[in-house]
């Protein structure tokens, strides 16, 4: 869920090299984009990169959905090494996706704001942006938009798709939704509902952000007043959620900063972190986007009525690989044992694993070495 983590070390494999993010108008006022909701909405646009080659039977194409704050730029470099896409550690030549083998499509989610239709975007019966008038929508919304790219690039069925976080919320809907779409589905580290311990801290993030005097009921564009400290202080606060305590403590523990006596200031180097965390956030991501990201994740629950999710999942030809790691108290194992306890009991083919891992929730970014060879054994068949 985030672009920089506490972890280090680079995974095995070679760059996917440098990548351009491209960009598509997949409806308009003709054929609009209908929601879940019955809302229209046109011109939808999606950025998505693409790595790898499509072979001749169309079969090797993996799509990776991203977390609240990923964008399209999933591997490779946009012409600088720091450039790097947010998954590059799991995706390029030689590495568990290996785009020798497989051809990877990563796109913006709908709602978001590095170039995809969001709130940001122009409203076109106003000429404004959106705003705070963009319409809410839902995951199954999420991974129709990512069908609607997949059809614009002539591919009707997947090998896999993939994702972490809310990145696996959208797979586990398409894979209920589609099962005949979708070969394989990797969830990791995600969940099929949100306990209210996590809706609580996307809550107070959200309230940071529409409390702050400079939101402007959602209308700051084109101002030079941009609620910044609420959206800096969002940021803080689920950073803190990513990673663990295990990593707090192993990489600042309580070292101090030469700092004169007692203060409100930052004074330790775990303050100087977060700070800086909500600080870069600012020049890559929209305050409004991240109201509308977070609150879809809110209302995700597939399986609300059991009886019929275990129905319509019995016979679903998907294999799916459903991943935790032990000290991600955020999505904690506990999310992927009532996915696999639903699978089960709909007799799918699965496989769960829990991963050992001291980063957290943010496990899922590095390159953990159990993780890696289990997702690069769980695409090629062997598990």
């Amino acid at each position: 869920m985030t672009h920089e983590t506490l972890g280090s070390g680079a995974g095995m494999g070679a760059s996917a090299g440098r990548v351009e993010t491209q960009h598509v108008r997949l409806h308009d006022e003709d054929d609009p984009f209908v929601l879940e909701s019955g809302e229209k909405l046109a011109p939808v646009d999606v950025a998505y990169e693409t790595y790898g080659e499509l072979n001749a039977e169309r079969s090797n194409a993996i799509v990776v959905c991203h977390a609240l704050t990923g964008d399209a730029h999933v591997a490779g470099h946009h012409g600088e090494p720091k450039t790097e896409g947010w998954w590059d550690s799991m995706i390029g030549p030689g590495k568990p996706v290996d785009t020798d083998t497989y051809f990877v499509v990563s796109s913006n989610l709908l709602g978001g704001c590095a170039g995809t239709t969001g709130p940001s975007s122009i409203d076109p019966a106003t000429g404004k942006p959106y705003g705070l008038r963009f319409p809410h929508f839902s995951v199954r919304d999420l991974a129709k938009v990512q069908r609607s790219l997949l059809r614009k690039l002539g591919i009707e069925r997947l090998y896999a798709g993939m994702g972490g976080s809310l990145g696996g919320m959208q797979i586990l809907q398409w894979a209920l939704d589609h099962p005949q779409e979708m070969k394989n589905a990797l969830l990791i580290c995600a969940s099929s509902r949100l306990t209210p311990e996590n809706i609580a801290f996307s809550s107070v993030a959200r309230n940071a952000i529409m409390r702050d005097v400079n939101f402007q009921n959602g209308d700051y564009y084109g101002t030079d007043r941009q609620p910044d400290s609420g959206l800096s202080v969002a940021r803080m606060l689920a950073h803190i959620t990513y990673v663990s305590g295990q990593a707090l403590e192993r990489k600042f523990g309580r070292e101090r900063r030469e700092t004169e006596g007692p203060t409100f200031g930052i004074d330790f180097q775990i303050e100087s972190y977060l700070d800086h965390q909500g600080d870069k956030f600012l020049k890559r991501f929209d305050a409004n986007t991240y109201l509308y990201l977070s609150r879809v994740m809110d209302y995700f629950d597939p399986f609300a009525d059991e009886a019929a999710a275990v129905e319509r999942l019995r016979g679903n030809p998907t294999r799916f690989l459903v991943v935790s790691f032990d000290t991600d108290w955020r999505f904690s194992t506990a999310h992927s044992l009532e996915i696999a306890r639903i699978l089960e009991k709909a007799g799918c083919d699965f496989v769960r694993e829990e991963i050992a891992s001291p980063w957290g929730h943010d496990s899922f970014l590095l390159p953990v070495p159990a993780y890696h060879q289990l997702v690069r054994d769980f695409l090629a068949g062997k598990r």
